[in-house]
């Protein structure tokens, strides 16, 4: 069990993290927070069975506040459809269970494959990848609401624009918010539907319009393998990912990188033992104050096809 003492530095820290608004502010911030962080451990993965279901339940996205948990599921919604849709659980407090989660409804679902649900700091954009008719295979759309609380207050998608979305295969979509205006801040990737697809960035605005053409990430990117699903700190100096590269633990495993600052490449990227296993253990997603790692795995011991499963890792490994 963590102490009292602990858990309210975390939430205080969240508080601040959450709070901070200014440059300098948000620079005092980012330092705490890459220190917080060094040599922490995880602890073992725990299945969240609230959530899960006989389906498969993947792409885990928190929300700022710790309170709804988003993801991708293609259980049963109504008319008996099962092509996979954005849902929600929701909970009155960080302690409290999680609820039955909700259908986000026709509003934001199509037809066809939602996936991927990825939300801003502030709460009022969520990000996600759908195969409804775009400009490629799968492209990224973003949705806007005026109550970041109100988890059935999305309007009407739109897709980002050509600086984001191709002909190709676009997901995984990462809005590193934090980040200066004007810098590459939105992380995604993107290749062939079934193939070996590669991470890329982009800069787009806060109110979620792009502002030219994505880059590749060439340190995070091997062409021989998948590389998907990103997720980064919110100080923009860690990124967690999917990988199929040579050397892991099983099909697909979460890989990790740092970096010194926003400005710098990004290091060599290292497997997170910790959290693999010989299953796919994909779709890494980080909480706003860095504690809590949620990924889809169908490891043993998983509900469905695959579930959504949790680690958390205390401040400075105590």
């Amino acid at each position: 069990m963590i102490s009292r003492s602990i858990s309210t530095a975390a939430s205080a820290f969240t508080a601040l993290l959450i709070s901070a608004c200014g440059t300098e502010s948000d620079e005092v911030v980012f330092e705490m927070q890459a220190q917080s962080f060094a040599n922490s451990e995880w602890s073992s993965p725990e299945n969240l069975a609230a959530i899960n279901s006989p389906f498969n339940e993947q792409a885990p996205s928190l929300a700022p506040d710790g309170l709804s948990l988003y993801f991708g599921s293609n259980r049963p919604r109504l008319g008996g459809s099962t092509d996979t849709d954005l849902w929600v659980s929701h909970r009155s407090c960080r302690d409290c269970p999680w609820g039955t989660p909700a259908n986000l409804g026709p509003v934001v679902n199509s037809s066809v494959g939602d996936n991927g649900p990825s939300l801003s700091l502030d709460g009022h954009l969520l990000f996600f990848t759908s195969a409804r008719t775009g400009v490629g295979l799968n492209d990224i759309y973003v949705s806007r609401r005026a109550n970041p609380k109100d988890d059935f207050g999305w309007g009407p998608p739109v897709p980002l624009g050509p600086g984001v979305n191709t002909t190709a295969f676009e997901a995984g979509a990462e809005y590193v918010q934090s980040a200066e205006d004007g810098a590459e801040n939105f992380y995604f990737n993107r290749g062939p539907s079934q193939g070996a697809q590669d991470i890329y960035v982009a800069s787009i605005t806060r109110d979620g319009a792009t502002r030219g053409p994505a880059e590749l990430v060439a340190e995070l990117s091997d062409l021989a393998a998948n590389d998907a699903a990103a997720s980064v700190r919110t100080d923009g100096r860690e990124i967690f990912f999917g990988s199929s590269r040579i050397d892991g633990a099983g099909g697909l495993d979460v890989w990790f990188s740092l970096r010194g600052s926003v400005h710098d490449p990004w290091s060599a990227p290292e497997n997170l033992a910790a959290v693999n296993s010989a299953a796919s253990d994909q779709q890494p997603s980080l909480s706003s104050d860095g504690r809590t790692l949620l990924f889809a795995s169908d490891r043993p011991g998983s509900i469905g096809g695959t579930d959504i499963w949790m680690v958390t890792r205390t401040p400075s490994g105590h």
